[in-house]
């Protein structure tokens, strides 16, 4: 850090607190995530392992989790230990709880204390100075005039949709970015490994296919980044090429057809400005046209751009779990969503050259795990499941101050998303190397090696020579480790083209068997997990065995997906847990009754096995027996892809509830009206029975529209 920046902090830090007695309101350093403020709290804190734990055999887990969600005892009694079904977690929970240290579930409860009510409805606002302006009954008006429905609407695009949607497009734009890198400069470390999915692709697009595969993937590229920014007059070209015909008819007829997806984002930012826009109908409408441009200049664009350069998914067997981590190897956890930095280090580090370098430091090899949705990505790239140094996945978000606190993770790398705030202090307190490998993302106190597509070779030897340094390091120092054993066996590799592929090359089966009552519907359950009460992955998996057993087919993605790798949904094993006619199906090709097509992101991929199961039927995609459910969805980019799922017509459950229940017309909008406009519509229930039913009832209804 340059002296100018430290003098720049310094004086910030003294100038702008006044009498303000500090921002831990107590005087000392416990609301700081400055590492270095830590010391005392994070040097004396004392080993804790006489824990409750977890039984170590997969079966005695398994029986215990379905026990556990059958007693409904997911309130505020006993929390967090009643919510929480990842045996690993809740081993590690207690460790850390019981020294004191900062956790998810108990900031939770200490947030809880204090939750702002007018927040939680959508009724306050903070955009210009007169403010903050909060609206209730006896003040139905903010200062500048505004009402309810035009404050609860304008939050809804600008805090959540707006910002989810930048964040899946930029996510595609650094895959594009990096594709090019891949064809321009072959001493990147960085391959075209799909040659086949690129051309096909670039066909769509309208490029020449049939030149070098390298100009190809420049031309490609080009095309994508040019897609992003063009204006918001004219149409997107990849929503043209990619979006079912159908839907993109009664889009322009909604004008609700995107240009250039950073020009949306600008368009729909502008309209939220102070006195500006004060339609609140137009609002919600601005955000279905966001998820449009969320999906195909987004997910779906980064889905392609990312399986061309890392190979398309495959269906194998893979492990999950805190158990994979190993005491005596250099253990590297890549974390975030964006996999193209972590492909090239697991690359390097499954050659020999590495595992002897890790050897030579007293290590008997060395692994890269993958956690949160960079981890299920990894997982289930045909070629990344081919490299020796990937040892498989991790776990949720919520597990990673927890995951640290085993003291057995040498380096942890992150990128774009999810990673948190309080982890460089686990990391001075637990000895973990933190490195950000994209500009996006800083931390107090951790390691930078910078993004740069052409030169990441260079890159992953850096990373993994701090990684070796820091196990070095661990071993000088004979410091504790515990690692709870846990490891869950599941299947994965889901995709359009591995499961049509599963299915003989045509949709037929999967039709045939929906048409004949086997499968009833597929319910999707995506998203995220979080810390309330009556979640915390408890609420998916009480809701998946539900569906499961109603004989409604699962796909997951997103932190959902571990959820269904620690409790052995994603294992072949519980289609013996499914109804019959999805466990008769299940049997027959081998597979489990939860589908998993990775991370979040690949929702994008999930919408494409919905257009072409509609394309075989001849349909629109809101006919088909399809339910979105995000049962504990957390932040902005799962509402951007709830609005995607609303332009294409399909039902959306969400929970918990929303911050828009403060204007009857956002409701009434939201859940009633956009379905008579031909879109999708949104439900809202907490309640993991009463949500099995209405996926239930929603599929039945399509059924019968379609004949069947």
């Amino acid at each position: 850090m340059s002296n100018e920046k430290e003098t720049l902090i310094q004086s910030t830090d003294e100038t702008t607190r006044g009498d303000v007695e500090s921002i831990s309101g107590k005087g000392d350093a416990s609301g700081t995530n400055d590492p270095s403020k830590h010391s005392d709290v994070h040097q004396s804190s004392r080993k804790y392992y006489d824990i409750e734990k977890s039984p170590a055999s997969m079966e005695e887990v398994h029986n215990w989790q379905r026990q556990h969600i059958k007693t409904h005892d997911q309130g505020k009694e006993g929390y967090p230990l009643n919510v929480i079904v990842d045996p690993a977690m809740r081993e590690m929970y207690q460790h850390v709880h019981e020294q004191g240290l900062t956790n998810v579930f108990d900031r939770f409860e200490q947030q809880e204390k204090i939750r702002c009510n007018f927040c939680v409805q959508g009724l306050s606002c903070q955009l210009c100075a007169n403010g903050p302006c909060r609206i209730n009954a006896k003040v139905p008006r903010g200062n500048c005039g505004v009402d309810a429905d035009v404050m609860v609407a304008r939050n809804f695009v600008y805090r959540h949709v707006t910002i989810g949607t930048s964040a899946n497009i930029f996510h595609a734009q650094q895959a594009a970015r990096t594709l090019k890198a891949a064809a321009e400069s072959p001493e990147s470390g960085l391959k075209i490994r799909d040659k086949e999915k690129l051309l096909k692709y670039a066909e769509m697009a309208g490029l020449n296919s049939h030149e070098d595969v390298n100009k190809v993937a420049v031309s490609f590229a080009n095309w994508v980044l040019e897609d992003m920014g063009r204006p918001y007059w004219e149409e997107s070209s990849m929503t043209k090429a990619f979006a079912p015909p159908k839907r993109q008819e009664l889009w322009r007829k909604l004008n609700l057809f995107p240009g250039g997806g950073f020009s949306e984002i600008a368009l729909a930012q502008t309209k939220c400005m102070t006195n500006l826009n004060a339609d609140a109908v137009d609002f919600l409408l601005t955000s279905v046209r966001l998820g449009v441009a969320n999906e195909y200049q987004g997910l779906f664009a980064l889905d392609i751009l990312q399986e061309i350069l890392m190979g398309t998914e495959k269906i194998r067997t893979a492990k999950q779990n805190m158990g994979l981590l190993n005491k005596e190897k250099v253990n590297i956890i890549t974390n975030g969503h964006m996999p193209l930095t972590a492909h090239v280090v697991i690359e390097l580090a499954s050659t020999p050259e590495w595992q002897e370098k890790a050897r030579k430091a007293g290590a008997t090899g060395l692994q890269i795990l993958g956690h949160v949705c960079e981890g299920q990505q990894l997982l289930n790239y045909e070629d990344t499941g081919k490299m020796s140094a990937y040892a498989g996945q991790e776990g949720e978000w919520l597990s990673e101050e927890y995951l640290l606190a085993t003291g057995a993770v040498d380096l942890f790398m992150f990128d774009y998303n999810c990673t948190i705030p309080t982890l460089p202090l686990y990391a001075k307190r637990f000895g973990t190397t933190m490195v950000s490998t994209h500009e996006v993302i800083r931390m107090p106190g951790t390691e930078v090696v910078e993004f740069k597509p052409a030169e990441m070779r260079k890159q992953a030897e850096k990373i993994l020579v701090m990684a070796i340094e820091a196990y070095s390091k661990r071993k000088a120092e004979n410091r504790e480790v515990y690692i709870p054993p846990q490891v869950s066996d599941c299947m994965i590799g889901f995709s359009t083209e591995s499961v049509k592929a599963a299915l003989g090359g045509t949709w037929k089966p999967l039709i045939d068997a929906i048409v004949a009552g086997k499968i009833r519907g597929i319910a999707t359950i995506v998203g995220c997990t979080t810390a309330r009460y009556g979640q915390g992955g408890s609420n998916i998996f009480r809701i998946t065995k539900g569906l499961i057993e109603k004989d409604i087919l699962v796909l997951s993605g997103g932190c959902t997906s571990s959820v269904m790798q620690y409790t052995g949904l994603a294992d072949p094993k519980a289609a013996d847990e499914a109804g019959p006619g999805l466990k008769e199906v299940c049997k027959l090709l081998g597979i489990p009754p939860v589908l998993s097509y990775g991370a979040c992101v690949d929702i994008g991929k999930m919408t494409q096995t919905a257009k072409e199961i509609a394309d075989t039927l001849d349909v629109d995609t809101n006919m088909l027996p399809i339910v979105i459910g995000a049962p504990e969805y957390l932040e902005q980019k799962a509402v951007a892809d709830a609005c995607t799922a609303i332009a294409l017509g399909w039902l959306v459950h969400v929970a918990p509830v929303p911050s828009v229940t403060g204007s009857e017309l956002v409701v009434k909008t939201l859940t009633e009206t956009t379905e008579t406009l031909g879109l999708g519509k949104l439900t809202v229930e907490t309640s993991a029975d009463k949500t099995v039913q209405i996926y239930v009832d929603h599929i039945e209804k399509k059924r019968k529209e379609l004949g069947i």
